[in-house]
């Protein structure tokens, strides 16, 4: 602007001072607000074409005529508005943009090639970059415009709030099938990229995509806008359908553009709400496979890529129109570098995208959330490909590894060799970015990092015991109260039996009668002595066990230690069989944390020295437990069922299980186990079982030898390599 001298004057400017340019006769212009700013919209209704400037900037373009040259312009907004009117600088920049859009009119194509010579090189390279994203490439077939027009006095009925109405019925009705049947939804995930699903999976994306694209057209078309491209988009190297609806930029109802670019999740989410309750009302065939395959695309496509503002998909241009700034991804683009440029190269002319400090930080904050955001989604997918066709993700992988990194670097190192932003301070912006470069290779490879893993695990006392009943018989009397120190013999709990005193009494007067017959036959010498003498040894032998099970009825401490029994007191009175759980006996003296170490962590077990550790419960416990080197042990071997179920995934743990484990206690790979000795403590009596995590603390290393052998221990495990 005027008011910036480093933008009033170019070096450029003799290139474009003797142009007569002028806007293309058929540009249509409309004007939009945004955040209480004025825009204007520059239409080229023959190749549906859209640019947005601010109404100074239209003040100039719209003086441009074949009788005036852009100096003459370019003075006369100079002399009207001294305050506002652009700066040399900003108008090559909108000229080369308008041209680059169709929307400019010259005369002098030799020199006018020569006055965009530049930015024709800028422009190439924005081609180049669309080429090399091949994960989103796109081959524009058809104009589907005229059948939109047919077709929109009956599609047009279900846009309003009668369409409105419905989906949200339908919706609400698919919520509740899938909340009814969450476990199945699970299982019948495991194998939707087996390829025998392949198929099915790929005719669900195209029938949902190809709706989705229909439902961004119709809403378009409904508010005046046009739709004249529709073709195939390689989404990931998959062929999917696409509507170019950018008209809807035109709009200046910011709400109707919303609409335009929800319309295809909405459509998704209403055909996977159908395709639920399809599911879930059919037995297991072709008809239940395609239902699910259609609510499984609709449901991750929404989620992952389209609702997210992240990726430049609707949810990207939803949130923009929201905020109401325009061009987002490409304000957070040049913020981030009028930060490089401007405090780092110290290029002066390079202004900030951002009128104020919060909206800089926000640009910056969103490109980077994005960058991060991309990589990790498409490493996922990479990865999960990989697992299902090794081939095909290692092909993935090397084109995003040469379109992410390689062009990059190689754009980077031509930026800075021939940049003209630069002219001034090349050197200075070489020997920085080559400063950048060793400072994070110093910080990520030559300065060693605290270095720690965790794994989960449970308390257990060294010497613990399961108390339960011996006998059957009812609670009578809690002798001893739960949750104090008992010593070993000590009564704990006495049960009662009538019965039992009944078989007692019968079996002991039995006893007495069958002594006296003995008795008698012995004086006879009759022949009935020897059966009688076994018919005594076994009433004998019987009331050994009678009186052994009266004993048992006092429940005593088989060691020291505190009786563990929540709610035990509500037993009295109550009948309990043989075996029936009483409760812990736990020994205080002595605890032991039992944890599972992954297979990715355990050779970091194995090092020299060995690591120590410290252990902190998950709950009630506040206290960090110290473990020295020598009081762990690790168990030597494999181990595939864990010490509790609470660990697993299916108790609300981290560690994965194998998902046919009705119990949950069958690892779904093989892990290590580790004994941590802990020390005494009364209160951990009460936390015996209680799950928690082990932390052992490593040498320092630095952070890019510890990435580099985690990628190496990931592609050694999913592929064996």
């Amino acid at each position: 602007m005027a008011g910036n001298p480093s933008a009033t004057f170019s070096e450029s400017w003799y290139r474009v001072s003797k142009q007569c340019l002028s806007l293309r006769p058929g540009v249509i212009t409309r004007r939009q607000n945004y955040r209480g700013e004025r825009w204007i919209v520059l239409e080229n209704p023959f190749s549906n074409q859209f640019f947005r400037i601010h109404p100074e900037a239209y003040e100039f373009v719209a003086r441009l005529t074949h009788e005036k040259t852009v100096e003459e312009v370019w003075q006369e907004c100079l002399d009207r508005f001294p305050d506002t009117a652009p700066g040399q600088e900003a108008v090559i920049q909108l000229l080369s943009q308008l041209y680059f859009s169709n929307l400019l009119q010259y005369d002098n194509a030799t020199d006018a090639s020569q006055l965009f010579e530049r930015f024709k090189k800028r422009r190439q390279r924005e081609v180049g970059s669309q080429f090399l994203n091949v994960m989103f490439m796109r081959f524009p077939l058809i104009d589907p415009d005229r059948f939109l027009v047919r077709t929109l006095p009956f599609v047009s009925k279900l846009i309003g709030k009668f369409g409105a109405l419905f989906w949200l019925i339908v919706v609400g009705f698919g919520l509740k099938a899938v909340a009814d049947n969450a476990g199945g939804l699970w299982s019948e995930a495991q194998g939707v990229l087996s390829p025998s699903n392949l198929p099915l999976l790929y005719l669900g994306l195209i029938f949902v995509k190809t709706c989705h694209e229909f439902g961004h057209a119709y809403f378009c078309r409904k508010w005046g806008g046009e739709v004249h491209v529709m073709g195939i988009m390689l989404m990931i190297f998959t062929p999917v359908p696409y509507v170019d609806a950018t008209s809807s930029w035109s709009f200046r109802n910011k709400w109707k553009r919303v609409m335009v670019g929800s319309a295809g999740m909405i459509v998704e989410v209403f055909i996977a709400a159908i395709a639920a309750m399809v599911w879930a009302s059919t037995e297991v065939g072709t008809v239940h496979n395609i239902a699910y395959n259609i609510m499984f695309v609709a449901s991750v496509s929404t989620l992952v890529f389209n609702i997210n503002p992240l990726l430049r998909f609707d949810g990207y241009y939803i949130l923009s129109d929201l905020l109401e700034v325009p061009n987002l991804h490409q304000r957070a683009t040049q913020q981030m570098k009028h930060v490089f440029e401007h405090y780092l190269f110290g290029v002066k002319k390079s202004e900030s995208p951002a009128i104020t400090s919060a909206g800089s930080w926000g640009y910056g904050t969103f490109g980077v959330s994005s960058a991060v955001y991309r990589v990790i989604v498409f490493s996922g997918i990479l990865l999960a490909i990989a697992d299902k066709f090794l081939i095909i993700g290692l092909l993935m992988a090397a084109i995003c590894l040469i379109s992410w990194v390689t062009v990059p670097i190689i754009k980077l190192f031509k930026y800075l060799a021939s940049s003209p932003r630069l002219d001034r301070v090349r050197a200075r912006a070489i020997w920085v970015t080559t400063g950048i470069f060793a400072l994070l290779l110093v910080i990520f490879q030559m300065i060693p990092f605290p270095n720690h893993f965790r794994a989960s695990g449970v308390v257990r006392a060294a010497e613990r015991t399961e108390l339960a009943t011996e006998t059957a018989g009812e609670v009578a009397e809690i002798i001893t109260t739960p949750g104090t120190l008992v010593e070993r013999g000590q009564a704990l709990l006495r049960l009662s039996n009538r019965e039992l005193e009944l078989e007692v009494e019968q079996t002991q007067a039995k006893a007495v009668e069958i002594e006296a017959r003995l008795k008698r036959a012995m004086k006879d010498e009759s022949a009935d002595l020897k059966p009688l003498q076994q018919t005594l040894d076994s009433i004998g032998e019987r009331l050994v066990k009678l009186k052994d099970d009266q004993n048992k009825m006092t429940v005593r401490a088989r060691h020291n230690g505190v009786w563990v029994a929540p709610g035990i007191e509500d037993f009295v009175g109550r009948w309990l069989t043989r075996g029936s759980n009483l409760g812990l006996l736990v020994n205080t003296e002595s605890y032991e944390f039992v944890a599972t170490v992954l297979q990715e962590d355990a050779d970091a077990l194995f090092t020299e020295p060995r690591p120590s550790a410290e252990v902190r419960l998950l709950s009630g416990v506040s206290d960090v437990f110290e473990v020295k080197t020598g009081e762990w042990r690790d168990i030597p071997g494999e181990q595939r069922v864990l010490p509790s179920a609470a660990l697993g995934w299916r108790g609300g743990g981290d560690v994965p299980v194998d998902l046919e484990d009705d119990g949950g206690n069958k690892t779904a790979e093989p892990y290590f186990k580790v004994i941590a000795k802990l020390p005494p403590s009364q209160n951990l009596a009460l936390f015996d079982g209680t799950s928690g995590k082990i932390r052992f603390n490593l040498e320092s290393e630095p952070l890019l030898t510890r990435w580099m052998r985690r990628l190496w221990q990931l592609l050694q495990k999913r592929y064996q390599m």
